[in-house]
């Protein structure tokens, strides 16, 4: 009787199927209990820490707003109303300059000369020759007179019978031929006339005097050099002998964007601040608006002059203005505020900030009226002193919880 050894696969322990299935289960709800605790606590740090950090900055009011208040600022030139190149009317080579850059001239005031010997060499010959026509007009009026005392005698000859009609004939003939020579030198002498006239205009175009008064801003031609009304021979020959600038007639020129040109007005208070002296509000007014616009920049020219002009006001100056509000205008808020431009934005239509106010999103409408460098004004729908979003931010809803950068925050 044989008796089977034991094989390896009866060693096997076989596990229930319920057992195995129950241990799998377990583990996915101990990694679903895991999970909304993990979503619990960030559900409540997040209430518990105030919401999403933002970066919050304080609304300023306009610097220097007073009275009426400032709806729109925008920057420009100062420009002279009156200024000129003074140049020659004939071209010529200059001897002589008078003038230097800084001097004031005053109407009519000799600034240059340019050589004349050509033309008064003309003008000597031209004066020679009218009296050479002068001379030759007395001479035919002596013999015109003779002439006519001659036919008188012989036409009393002939009335006597002395002297016989053929005479007399002759002797008329003779006073009229010098009465039709003496109004031909006449004339001659009228053409001489002028022709010395001409050549003594020229003389006085050499030199070159100041149109109106002012200052001379710069000197552009030295004795030597040739000088053109019009430019020719090269780049040898000057335009111009200098720059007159009145400086009675400086004003400010502003190009405004088309979008706010309707908030400004001939008459409008303005107040300027050159870039010199930008602690120096000077009072100035619109003097008018240029009716067209610039197709390529959207901007409309305006003319602004000054209350009072001073001495440390200069030409092609730098200037900031500030269009004021006038009384009859809307009430506002003393001028508006500033804010950053990035934190002014765009929704549905209109331009709107994130205000903040405990620690709770507000939205605000603001009208946005101009700006200057990172600032933009805001002439309604904010109050200084309250605090807005640093950065526009679409998806910051009204009413959400936000916790404001702490000042070390900010710092960095």
């Amino acid at each position: 009787m044989t008796s089977k050894k034991p094989g390896i696969e009866e060693l096997r322990i076989d596990r229930p199927a319920s057992a195995a299935g129950g241990s799998s289960s377990a583990l996915w709800i101990i990694l679903v209990m895991a999970l909304l605790l993990a979503v619990g606590a960030g559900w409540w740090w997040h209430s518990k820490s105030g919401g999403v950090i933002v970066d919050t900055v304080l609304v300023r009011a306009v610097a220097g707003a007073s009275g009426g208040g400032t709806i729109l600022n925008a920057s420009g030139y100062v420009t002279a109303r009156r200024a000129a190149t003074v140049s020659s009317k004939v071209t010529g080579k200059v001897v002589e300059v008078l003038i230097e850059e800084g001097m004031k001239v005053s109407e009519g005031q000799i600034l240059a000369r340019l050589d004349s010997q050509n033309i008064q060499a003309g003008l000597n010959l031209a004066e020679a020759q009218l009296a050479a026509a002068r001379a030759g007009m007395q001479e035919t009026m002596v013999r015109m007179a003779e002439a006519n005392r001659e036919r008188k005698r012989l036409g009393d000859l002939v009335t006597h019978g002395i002297a016989s009609q053929a005479d007399l004939d002759r002797a008329e003939a003779e006073s009229q031929s010098l009465e039709a020579r003496l109004k031909q030198q006449q004339a001659e002498v009228t053409v001489q006339e002028r022709q010395v006239a001409t050549w003594q205009q020229q003389i006085e175009d050499t030199v070159i005097t100041a149109p109106f008064g002012g200052i001379v801003t710069s000197k552009n031609a030295q004795p030597g050099e040739m000088i053109s009304p019009i430019s020719a021979g090269g780049g040898f020959t000057r335009t111009g002998i200098c720059t007159i600038v009145d400086m009675e007639s400086l004003e400010i020129e502003i190009d405004v964007n088309e979008s706010y040109i309707n908030r400004v007005s001939p008459g409008q208070q303005v107040e300027a601040a050159l870039d010199a002296y930008p602690d120096w509000k000077i009072p100035c007014h619109v003097i008018a608006i240029i009716p067209t616009a610039d197709r390529q920049k959207s901007t409309v020219r305006v003319r602004i002059g000054f209350a009072a002009l001073d001495s440390r006001i200069l030409p092609e100056m730098s200037v900031k203005v500030a269009f004021r509000r006038g009384e009859s205008d809307g009430a506002g808020n003393g001028g508006g505020v500033l804010v950053p431009k990035q934190a002014v934005g765009e929704a549905q239509g209109k331009s709107q900030v994130r205000g903040v106010a405990n620690n709770t999103i507000e939205r605000r409408a603001g009208q946005v009226s101009g700006g200057s460098g990172v600032d933009a004004v805001v002439s309604a729908g904010l109050s200084p002193g309250e605090r807005v979003v640093r950065a526009w931010d679409g998806g910051l809803r009204e009413g959400a919880k936000v916790r404001q950068k702490s000042a070390e925050q900010q710092a960095q």
